[in-house]
Formats: C-alpha cells, structure tokens, sequence
C-alpha cells in the first residue's frame, strides 16, 4: 500500500513542479478527495449510499471538491487546486489530469431513468481550468481540453478543444507525443500559428502601401518640378549693349 501511494504521489510530482517533497503532496486538496472518495465509492458499491453521501460531503466541506461516490475513477488521478465537480455515471481512465472550476456534468435525462449521462475521459486526458465537460460523451486519449472550454460532442484522440462551444485543433506530432501539457493547452497551437501569420500579412501590407504612396508623391513632385521652373524663368542681369 505504501509503494503504491509513493507512485501516485510521484505521479504528481511529475505534473506538478511546485512540491519540493512528497510529503507537500500529501497536502493537497485533490489527494484528500482522492482518498476519500475509494471509501465513499466501496460504500456505494456495497449499496450503503447514505454513508458514502456523509462522507462525500464531508470531503466537499474539506476539499472543496464534489466527487459523487458512484462515479469510477483509475489509477494516478490529479486534481490540481479544488473547486471540481464530477457527477455520479463519470468514468475517468489513468493518468488524467483536472485543473480547478472544472465539471464533468450531466444530461436531464427526458425518461426520468438515470443512466449514462456523464463523460467518459480516456487515459491521459488533461483538462484546462474552468472547462466544462457535459453528457455522456467521450474524451479520447491524450485529448486536451482547454480552459473555459465547454464540450459537449464526443472528442477524438489526442485532439484539443478550445472556445465555446469547443471547436478541435489540430496539435502536431511532437506535442502529442509528449506526455504532458499544463493546462491542456499548447502555448503554440495551430490557431495561434494562423493569428500570427494573419498579422505578419497585415503588416507587409502596410508596408506595401506606404511604398507605393511614397512612390507615387516621388512621381508627382518630378512632373511639377520642371513646369514650374519654365514658367518662372529667372531674369537676366545687366543692361543690353
């Protein structure tokens, strides 16, 4: 058991450069709900909701983060900072990443029945600040969700979501690879790279036109110049013999 909490707490470390020990780690919020919610989801599981209720709420009164006890959770699970909502049919893989304000909600279901209504987050999935992940849609692997997202269509492996209502960007090879991203978005994405390459046409453009307004003052004031000189002929000096 002891083994096991050192490779979640390393885990962490790896995502998180800001502990300068594991035991910092065992400070944070997201590893207290972690903790409390394997007990609260054995109690829901052996079908005694009202003590998994009293120590879900418990949890959410000391970590601010609400975790409902029927929802499934995988290995090395990170909730960085709190304020996180993840509803009862949620179902999160491995090595996933939540940064604060996020919900994983769900659908009004029309039949009155419950069932699926929740997301469904692969393994490696990371999931910007305030983004919101609603109904019973999935989250492919390595997808990053950014901040202030809002998805609500199933979303493609290795995909990022950005905007609302989240649209996907395409991420190259190489930052898909890569094991982890804060906040689950690249800092040079393919929308960013289109913004500046907009800009960069917007100035040469500019450019262009100064040139040609500097060309064509250069142009007019060659043609004025020998005019105005026939007409003012400059007097000859002397008397005539």
């Amino acid at each position: 058991m002891f083994s096991r909490l050192t490779v979640y707490l390393e885990s962490i470390r790896a995502r998180d450069p800001a502990p300068r020990s594991l035991w910092e780690i065992l400070l944070y919020p997201g590893v207290w709900a972690l903790g409390f919610h394997r007990v609260a989801h054995w109690l829901f599981n052996a079908k005694l909701y009202f003590l998994a209720r009293f120590v879900n709420h418990f949890s959410r009164l000391l970590t601010a983060i609400d975790i409902h006890p029927g929802a499934i959770i995988g290995r090395n699970f990170f909730i960085d900072h709190g304020f996180t909502v993840i509803g009862e049919t949620a179902e999160i893989g491995d090595n996933v990443t939540i940064y604060q304000c996020v919900t994983l909600g769900g659908t009004n279901p029309t039949n009155g029945v419950g069932g699926k209504r929740h997301p469904t987050l692969a393994d490696n999935v990371i999931v910007g600040s305030g983004a919101q992940i609603i109904g019973p849609i999935t989250v492919g692997e390595r997808a990053r969700v950014g901040a202030n997202a809002v998805v609500t269509d199933d979303v493609p492996a290795g995909a990022t979501m950005v905007g609302l209502k989240a649209r996907s960007t395409l991420v190259p090879a190489e930052e898909w690879i890569k094991e982890f991203i804060p906040y689950g978005t690249p800092c040079e994405d393919s929308e960013g790279n289109k913004v500046d390459c907009i800009e960069k046409l917007e100035g040469e453009l500019n450019a262009l036109r100064a040139e040609i307004a500097a060309i064509k003052a250069a142009s007019i004031g060659a043609a004025v110049d020998p005019a105005h000189a026939s007409i003012e002929q400059p007097k000859k000096s002397g008397t005539d013999n």
